[in-house]
């Protein structure tokens, strides 16, 4: 581990981050864990069930209810779709597929060489910010940033005489913790919450709502901006309160199965040559076939590479996962590490087998989450909180600081950016229309709090595979301390990143293309 690393006496910080890791480490096996939450929502849901609420859901237009999955037809429901609801759990699928890719990168050595090469020329100075930022570009294809930049972090920083944890760390707060952040180019959030945001402002009374458009990137400027931000803070936190609290956490791994940073040899070098030219070859035949205006890789409605209905955004994962066979192979038969293709079905079923107990979390995992879904308890939480908000009349800083404090709490029991966007939206946008606030504003607000929270709740549906890339490093790893290692992230996000929109806000900074700060817009 890194030398510069020294034991320190903690402070009351990391004395309290101890206590959570402790106390989060007592409780039981994450997969037993969402079993009992999923008994504990049956309990609340039939409790629940018989009161009445005033609370108007906006999905139905009708007074919402507490759904009842004790009742004989939701529990028999229940059973009917239980292996459907775990093969559809979407990270299932994303993370499965595209390790048999990178399963054979790492098994024929590709991944390990590529390391090594860009650890060479890179200053460790740089190394944890390049991480985060490479975490938040990630967001462009999607969820990959979770099963490709998250493992690599861990990967980088060992293999650099760091502590693996600190690197999963980081490239988990760019990936999670900056997930509304953008670098250069857009993500597939932006038009999906702006069409979910231009929805809610027609709900509002005033007649002139009706015809209001939302730009895709009515928040752009503010969420590139927040790059650097994202990277300033979560850098500080690596290196001067993470790395430093972890010097403490020994690396048990098993070390047959951790890299290691020797020189590279020459068929090394050769292979990574042809590895190189294998993927931009691939790359390039890649642009070639989507480039042109009549591309089936397009949205068949707009025409658009990026939008979420074009075949070359729902196939981010598929080609992870080509562009990692293709050049792994390559790599394995120029180093001599591939021999015959039984080395390339060996390392993908490797992969596989480190996947089991990750594969039985998520069983789990899902069966929780259909059901606290289907129970309407997270819908009435963010819904009564709303109207809490409004009831409150705060000052408009000081609502905009509310919005992003009750998208945070609300993060921490619906994992989904658009569910929670399509309750929390429709009734903050028309709201704070009538208040004079502006669609642009209360969608930028949500992110913030939305981003800044994923990372400490166990509901992400990424966070038990999260917990076994550490246990891949430190054994004893537990919901605690992956809990314990987020929660500086996400305390400071909430702060400065609050501040930075209300100094956008202050200062009439545009928040992106069409954006506006008041309703109705003043230009």
């Amino acid at each position: 581990m890194n030398k510069q690393v020294t034991a320190q006496k903690p402070g009351v910080f990391n004395r309290v981050l101890n206590l959570i890791e402790v106390a989060g480490n007592k409780l039981p096996d994450p997969a037993i864990l969402f079993a009992l939450l999923l008994a504990l929502v049956w309990a609340i849901s039939w409790a629940m069930s018989g009161m009445v609420f005033s609370e108007v859901d906006p999905r139905t237009g009708q007074a919402i209810q507490i759904k009842n999955l004790l009742a004989p037809t939701a529990l028999t429901d229940f059973t009917a779709k239980m292996v459907n609801t775990f093969v559809t759990f979407p990270p299932l699928g994303v993370v499965l597929v595209a390790m048999l890719g990178l399963g054979v990168a790492e098994y024929t050595g590709f991944i390990n060489a590529g390391l090594r090469k860009i650890l060479a020329v890179t200053p460790k100075l740089l190394l944890t910010p390049v991480l985060i930022a490479v975490g938040i570009l990630s967001h462009v294809a999607v969820d990959a940033g979770y099963v490709l930049v998250i493992p690599l972090g861990a990967v980088i920083f060992y293999a650099a005489g760091r502590h693996p944890l600190a690197g999963i760390s980081a490239a988990f707060a760019g990936v999670s913790g900056g997930f509304s952040a953008t670098l250069f180019v857009p993500s597939s959030l932006d038009p999906l919450l702006s069409g979910l945001t231009q929805v809610a402002a027609r709900l509002s009374s005033d007649p002139a709502a009706a015809a209001i458009v939302i730009n895709p990137l009515n928040n752009y400027y503010f969420t590139t901006a927040s790059t650097l931000l994202v990277v300033l803070v979560g850098w500080f936190l690596t290196d001067k309160i993470i790395e430093p609290r972890l010097s403490k956490s020994p690396v048990d791994g098993d070390p047959a199965g951790l890299p290691k940073m020797d020189p590279l040899q020459g068929q090394e070098i050769n292979g990574l040559r042809w590895a190189g030219i294998a993927m931009v070859a691939s790359l390039a035949l890649l642009l070639l076939s989507a480039l042109p205006e009549s591309s089936a890789w397009r949205s068949p409605t707009t025409q658009e590479l990026t939008h979420s209905s074009a075949p070359l955004m729902q196939s981010i994962v598929p080609l992870i996962f080509i562009f990692f066979l293709i050049p792994g192979v390559v790599y394995g038969v120029v180093a001599g590490t591939v021999k015959n293709h039984r080395d390339v079905v060996k390392g993908m079923s490797t992969a596989m087998s480190g996947m089991g107990y990750y594969i039985v979390m998520a069983f789990f995992c899902a069966q929780f989450i259909y059901a606290f879904g289907q129970s309407n308890l997270g819908a009435l939480v963010a819904i009564k909180g709303a109207m809490w908000l409004k009831e409150m009349a705060f000052p408009m800083g000081v609502t905009l600081a509310g919005i992003v404090l009750l998208t945070g709490t609300v993060n921490l029991f619906i994992g989904s950016a658009s569910a929670k966007w399509a309750l929390i939206g429709a009734v903050m946008v028309p709201m704070l229309m009538e208040l004079g606030v502006s669609p642009d504003l209360t969608q930028a607000a949500y992110r913030v709090g939305d981003s800044s929270t994923n990372i400490i709740t166990p509901l992400l549906p990424y966070f038990p595979l999260i917990i076994v890339f550490c246990r891949k490093y430190v054994q004893s790893t537990g919901i605690g301390t992956l809990i314990a290692l987020m929660l500086p992230y996400s305390l400071a996000l909430l702060v400065c990143w609050t501040l930075f929109l209300l100094g956008f806000w202050a200062l009439d900074i545009p928040l992106g293309i069409g954006s506006t700060f008041t309703y109705p817009a003043v230009r």
